[in-house]
């Protein structure tokens, strides 16, 4: 699968490989890492790309990415999907960056791009959610043309939808 390019950013399909290296902790040789990553949660996503992968194939295009800089080629987060669409065409996203990446606007940057490529992948919503106090992912949602549909005592939830 090709890589989603934007003006400063690669989202690179994470493969089996440079998943099993981000949960060791041992990039490539030819791939860089910014300081911080992987994060936490990039070793987690890693983790339950490689059980997917293990349990029902590869769910490219459907899966996660890495986000790097193409000033750099350095590694600063990640970004994907859940899983394949379910029964209603409706995929879920996430993302983070490590701390030295954030504030940049490289996340909304990078959803702007993933949000056209799941439409033309046949999906017909992302929904996406973040914590009340996590106003910059919220941000980064709202940046990207997702809409707040609602909230519960612990997140808000957003949506972006295209009729089929």
């Amino acid at each position: 699968m090709d890589n989603l390019v934007t003006e400063r950013l690669v989202l690179h399909p994470m493969s089996v490989g440079e998943a099993e290296r981000t949960v060791t902790g041992e990039p490539d040789a030819d791939v860089r890492w910014e300081q911080g990553y992987p994060t936490e949660g990039d070793v987690a996503v890693a983790r339950r790309f490689l059980e997917r992968c293990a349990s029902t194939g590869d769910p490219q295009p459907f899966g996660p990415y890495v986000v790097r800089r193409r000033s750099d080629h350095r590694a600063i987060g990640g970004m994907g999907f859940h899983g394949p669409p379910d029964e209603h065409g409706s995929v879920t996203v996430g993302y983070g960056l490590v701390p030295s990446a954030q504030g940049k606007g490289y996340a909304s940057e990078a959803l702007r791009a993933l949000l056209p490529f799941a439409r033309d992948q046949g999906v017909a919503s992302v929904k996406g959610d973040a914590d009340h106090d996590n106003t910059a992912s919220q941000h980064v949602m709202t940046a990207a043309g997702m809409r707040q549909i609602g909230e519960d005592e612990r997140v808000k939830y957003y949506v972006i939808s295209w009729g089929r």
